[in-house]
């Protein structure tokens, strides 16, 4: 996943970000933050005057939470090829859209610009950090039908792999999409009207990078990470009942990304997500994009969805 800052996109039909690179978010707790983020199986280390979220094993770093008053969104650091530089530079004078001061604890890397609902984005050249081939998937050996299950006395510790997709609100998801696919080079996968839809990179990556839901405003709903296997999912979903955070969504699975879930509400209203075995697009690979039903934009099985689970806290 590493290694490929220079490539562009094999039909060229322009600059497209390939990874969100880091997300970064405040909250009034970091004390807090760091004990479920811990519980969770990330790696979760200082970073300065905050922490920082890394997967077990893997050099990249996946966020950063910092101290503020309440829970909220920051910015979005989304990578790019350094081909790509000096062609999104030439997008966006093109387009009008001014650069940006980089916000307070904001490196000044890169290009700054306004998202979508405000929200400050930095296009900054890195490796490639979304998955460049689908997620693996482990499942029991085949052994008849006999000891196929993991012993719960031996059941490991859930550690996710790395970073699958960050899911946040906004207030207008068709001019949010708009803004990713035509400024940032993003592809529509798949879409339920103007309540939410589902965008990956062309340069390969899991069904969705960044998706989009309607609210009044901006903020992040969820951050999902891929583990290796479905045990892992509901294994997860007891590690965090254990640690204090029973609440949440889940065991389920998902129509649109077909990934199986499990979603840990954390202490301020949002979500963590276990995910195992969402769809991939390949790079170069057109996916099959559509409009679904509204019944389908969340789930096919599971438990009924909590009644506040697509509320915005930031708001």
């Amino acid at each position: 996943m590493t290694g490929e800052i220079g490539r562009r996109q094999e039909d060229d039909d322009g600059p497209a970000v390939h990874s969100v690179d880091e997300f970064v978010f405040s909250v009034p707790d970091l004390a807090q933050a760091r004990h479920f983020y811990k519980s969770f199986g990330l790696d979760v280390r200082d970073d300065g005057n905050g922490l920082a979220l890394h997967t077990d094993g893997h050099p990249h770093r996946w966020a950063r939470i910092v101290a503020g008053p309440a829970k909220r969104l920051l910015w979005l650091s989304l990578g790019i090829h350094a081909a790509d530089l000096a062609r999104f530079r030439a997008r966006l004078a093109e387009r009008g859209i001014p650069p940006i001061d980089p916000p307070a604890q904001a490196d000044a890397d890169g290009l700054w610009i306004e998202g979508p609902d405000r929200l400050p984005l930095q296009l900054r050249v890195a490796d490639k950090c979304s998955p460049s081939r689908a997620a693996p998937r482990e499942f029991p050996p085949a052994n008849g039908n006999a000891g196929r299950s993991p012993g719960r006395s031996k059941a490991p510790a859930v550690r996710p792999l790395y970073l699958s997709h960050i899911l946040m609100f906004s207030a207008d998801v068709d001019a949010a999409v708009q803004f990713y696919a035509e400024i940032l080079g993003l592809r529509v996968s798949d879409r339920s009207g103007s309540t939410i839809a589902f965008l990956h990179t062309p340069h390969g990556s899991d069904h969705h990078l960044v998706a989009l839901a309607r609210s009044g405003g901006p903020g992040l709903h969820h951050s999902s990470w891929c583990v290796p296997s479905l045990d892992a999912v509901g294994l997860g979903m007891e590690q965090m009942a254990r640690a204090g955070y029973e609440r949440g969504w889940g065991v389920g699975r998902h129509v649109l990304g077909s990934n199986y879930f499990r979603y840990v509400r954390d202490p301020w209203g949002s979500y963590a997500e276990y995910s195992f075995d969402i769809d991939f697009v390949e790079a170069g690979k057109t996916w099959p994009s559509a409009d679904h039903p509204g019944e389908d934009s969340l789930y096919v099985w599971g438990p009924a969805v909590p009644e506040d689970f697509v509320q915005n806290h930031e708001l």
